[in-house]
């Protein structure tokens, strides 16, 4: 049987692969596994919010329908981004969360992210618990008083908003700030936790029907957020995913500015305050060299883990550290929150820029990003092409060109028969070359 979850929960196109039975059976199976630990007195409970897309409508009420038919009382928060889920999760000491989203994916796609009490993701065990409770198919069927019940509650965004109040103690009075919400979870809390925190807010796609979620917009989609950065002479631009979990920013002259630069102005402005646990930075194989040089220069540490934000918040939580995040806009604070948080991040972005007085590009320039290419390569069994001798003799004979000034990363896909293939350098050119070679090796074996 293939495997249910992915790198961050289950997802599929909504009504086909991803069923209303099939989430009335993981709710189910969830409440059956996370709610024995429950330390909840009477009742198990769940909180349980959604993005705005219009299968959400109907995956809550069948993920509802699957928590409740095993006892547990649901707390529904509406449409909220995924880190407001997970820091309610623990705000109202439930045995765990559900968030339905499919983050930055089209509007047809929808998926289930579950978290444990105190609003953690799961951990590998845990999901498979949850599947073999599916498998099984053998859930209990409380009746009469002991079947869970269901309240919507009117402060859930009232309390996450003063959650990210908290997580700043600079105001952002005199920051123009232009924010792409994506047509997604952030519409509402997005632009009232920005004007909260003293910032002057434009915000576009904030206008959710359900049916244009991340619809050429939001952080996958930048164009209209520079634009609008440049037409408004805005300090910077902020654009979310649909479920708010991450954020890419723009500068003042709508130049992009990625997850790894946000990272290296974070872990600087941490370490100069001695916030920075350990001055170690935590991020995936796919940043770029340039964040390692750039971290390197200014004293800080850099752990690095295989691709997905599960991974990062497991060395975060095992090592101890306090910043670490991916490219893609995924940065986690573990002082503040249990996954990664766009809105949280774009605050702490401002409050620094708000605290030193310079622009977002002088703050990103400490990180010169070396040009990268990447070659998705079609193998027929990807774990033997990339543990091939020949394999291994290009990347050694590539990594002996570049030697300091670049770096070579080959990776089978996680989910298809690929090997990615990765090489940066600091020509364009270089890395090109290099990069086709490498290509034409790996199809060869």
């Amino acid at each position: 049987m293939t495997r249910l979850f992915g790198t961050d929960g289950v997802r599929g196109l909504a009504n086909e692969a991803l069923s209303v039975e099939l989430a009335v059976k993981i709710a189910s199976a969830a409440a059956q596994v996370l709610s024995r630990d429950s330390h909840n007195a009477d009742r198990s409970v769940a909180v349980v919010g959604r993005d705005p897309r219009a299968s959400g409508e109907m995956l809550e009420a069948a993920v509802t329908a699957g928590l409740t038919a095993a006892g547990v009382d649901v707390i529904s928060v509406g449409v909220l981004p995924t880190p407001a889920v997970a820091y309610l999760t623990g705000e109202y000491d439930a045995c765990l969360g559900v968030m339905i989203s499919a983050s930055h994916n089209p509007m047809p796609d929808n998926g289930i992210k579950i978290f444990a009490a105190g609003g953690h993701k799961l951990d590998d065990a845990s999901e498979d618990a949850i599947e073999a409770a599916i498998a099984a198919g053998t859930a209990p069927r409380p009746t009469g008083a002991e079947i869970g019940r269901v309240r919507t509650v009117d402060d859930a965004a009232d309390r996450y908003l003063a959650h990210l109040a908290g997580a700043i103690d600079q105001r952002l009075d005199g920051l123009t700030l232009v924010v792409d919400c994506a047509h997604g979870a952030a519409s509402v809390v997005g632009p009232a936790a920005y004007r909260a925190a003293g910032a002057t807010v434009i915000a576009i796609n904030a206008d959710p029907t359900g049916l244009n979620i991340n619809d050429n917009c939001g952080s996958t989609h930048l164009e209209d957020l520079q634009k609008a950065v440049v037409e408004h002479d805005a300090d910077l631009g902020i654009g979310h995913d649909g479920d708010a979990d991450r954020c890419l920013a723009v500068d003042s002259t709508g130049a992009i500015v990625d997850g790894d630069e946000i990272m290296s102005i974070l872990a600087i402005a941490m370490s100069e305050a001695g916030e920075l646990a350990q001055n170690t930075l935590v991020t995936t194989v796919m940043s770029n060299l340039g964040l390692h040089i750039a971290m390197r220069e200014a004293g800080i540490a850099v752990r690095t883990t295989g691709v997905g934000d599960r991974y990062v918040l497991e060395e975060l939580r095992v090592g101890g550290f306090s910043l670490g995040g991916e490219q893609s806009g995924h940065v986690v604070l573990p002082d503040f929150g249990t996954t990664g948080d766009g809105i949280l991040t774009a605050l702490r972005l401002q409050a620094r820029m708000a605290q030193t007085g310079k622009s977002l590009a002088e703050l990103a320039g400490v990180m010169t990003t070396l040009p990268q290419v990447l070659i998705n390569v079609k193998v027929s069994d990807k774990a033997t092409v990339a543990a091939a001798p020949k394999v291994a003799d290009a990347v050694t004979e590539a990594e002996r060109e570049l030697g300091d000034n670049g770096r070579v990363l080959l990776r089978p896909s996680g989910t298809e028969q690929l090997v990615r293939v990765m090489v940066e350098a600091a020509e364009p050119a270089v890395a090109q070359r290099l990069a086709d070679d490498l290509a034409v090796v790996v199809a060869s074996v």
